[in-house]
């Protein structure tokens, strides 16, 4: 794509970063889960920074806040868009919270979780941006090669390199365990596109009715829907931060 182009496509490019968690794994009581510090500093500002090094202004960035939302508010300012995800009803709900929040003229967004984009690389993103912009996706994800992927859901590329399924934690077969691409859950989105196929999701928790980012692509895969996607060279910069071991592991990473 044409510099010039993609520097236009760039300002109407939105980035929606989950952060209504309170982390229930890592003990937060009182804490929003994306303010606990690595290295003295919340986890969530490391990704806010590398966004704003790679050229995105605040106001292309928006945070989908909830439990003690006043304090996200407080630590980052009124610079960035703010969405309220009111219920707790999955990261597809969330994400659509921010969706709709953005100005109405962004056409493409980058969807991140604030507990594990800690240490990605803005080259990382812009890649996968590119990739999503070039080829006028519907829908481009980030995967990456884990050594023990045990735990985690797998993506599935047929013969020809492209993805033909996902098969979510709850699936695995022990014949699936030879795969160890995963898929990170760093999501672009034509916005168009996420808005019309939101309704089509079905929950992947029944009673409680929540909706998750992966629902996504196996809709995007049943309905033709133009699909991409981009592995992390370095798959060290994807680190979920879940648990107390998690965190102080990311801590020691930040502070080597």
């Amino acid at each position: 794509m044409n510099i010039d182009v993609m520097s236009n496509e760039l300002k109407n490019f939105g980035v929606v970063i989950l952060a209504a968690g309170q982390g229930k794994r890592l003990n937060c009581a009182d804490l929003p889960k994306v303010l606990y510090k690595i290295n003295e500093r919340p986890i969530i500002s490391y990704i806010l920074e590398e966004l704003i090094r790679g050229g995105l202004a605040k106001s292309q960035i928006c945070l989908v806040v909830g439990f003690r939302a006043e304090m996200v508010k407080a630590e980052f300012g009124p610079d960035y868009i703010y969405a309220r995800q009111t219920e707790c009803l999955g990261t597809a709900h969330a994400a659509l919270a921010g969706a709709k929040a953005l100005p109405a003229d962004f056409n493409n967004f980058l969807v991140l979780n604030g507990d594990d984009s800690a240490f990605y690389k803005f080259n990382s993103l812009n890649e996968l941006i590119e990739m999503h912009l070039e080829n006028n996706n519907d829908l481009s994800l980030l995967t990456c090669e884990q050594d023990d992927p045990q735990g985690l859901g797998r993506i599935v590329r047929g013969q020809d390199g492209r993805i033909i399924k996902i098969v979510e934690k709850e699936n695995m077969t022990p014949e699936l365990e030879q795969f160890k691409e995963i898929n990170t859950g760093t999501l672009c989105f034509k916005k168009d596109w996420f808005l019309d196929h939101y309704p089509n999701l079905k929950p992947f928790n029944q009673v409680k009715g929540e909706y998750g980012l992966p629902s996504f692509i196996e809709e995007a895969l049943m309905t033709g829907s133009r699909l991409g996607a981009v592995k992390l060279e370095n798959s060290s910069e994807w680190f979920g931060i879940n648990t107390p071991e998690q965190l102080a592991e990311a801590d020691r990473r930040k502070r080597s």
